[in-house]
Parts: structure tokens; C-alpha cells; sequence
């Protein structure tokens, strides 16, 4: 008789946890419905802001200035030179040494299919 009753609650626990499983996956798919509705909206914001910063820096390119002086704010669209170091041409040319200094690191990636 004992066997029987530990069977039934070992069942009852069983379909909760799936029940509990298939609740948390309900709310998963549901926050991820959302993310997809903010990433959507957001990559209309970021077209919006593409679109009106191009505005403003043509206008700043016709009047030959690279500070615009709103008063409240001031805009500055101005040429920036760096240096970089060029990895390609150094591993072309230096192979064995490139690879005593690279390193593998690890990274987690987060991704919606």
C-alpha cells in the first residue's frame, strides 16, 4: 500500500514540475514576444535618430563648421585621426610571433532564432 501512495505523490510531484516547466516557458515565450516588440521599435528609433543626424550634419557640412553653437547646445561634427594597430598585415608578415600573443578568451552569446 505504501509503494502505491509514494507512486502517486512521486506522480503529483512529477506533473507539477511539469506543469511549473511548461508555466515558466509560457512566461519565457511571452517576455521573449516582448523583446521582439522592443527590438522592433527599436530599430525604428534607431533609423529615426540615422535620418535626423544625417539632417543636421549635411546642414553643418553646407555651412563649413564643425561646431554649431545652439546655445542650449552646442553640435560638433568634427574629422578624428588614430592610429590602429593593423593585426592583419602584422600576422602576414610576423605569423609566429602573432601567435605567441594571441589568446583565447571566452564570451557568452545571447541570441533569438
Amino acid at each position: 500500500m505504501l509503494d502505491f501512495l509514494e507512486r502517486i505523490s512521486y506522480n503529483k510531484r512529477i506533473e507539477k514540475q511539469i506543469g511549473d516547466t511548461n508555466m515558466r516557458n509560457a512566461e519565457i515565450r511571452n517576455t521573449v514576444n516582448e523583446l521582439q516588440e522592443l527590438y522592433a521599435q527599436a530599430d525604428l528609433l534607431k533609423a529615426e535618430i540615422t535620418a535626423r543626424e544625417a539632417l543636421i550634419k549635411e546642414e553643418m557640412e553646407a555651412r563649413e563648421t564643425e561646431e554649431l553653437n545652439l546655445g542650449n547646445v552646442i553640435i560638433r561634427f568634427t574629422s578624428i585621426l588614430s592610429n590602429r594597430f593593423d593585426t592583419t598585415a602584422f600576422k602576414r608578415l610576423h605569423k609566429d610571433l602573432y601567435n605567441e600573443f594571441i589568446k583565447q578568451v571566452s564570451s557568452r552569446r545571447f541570441s533569438i532564432a
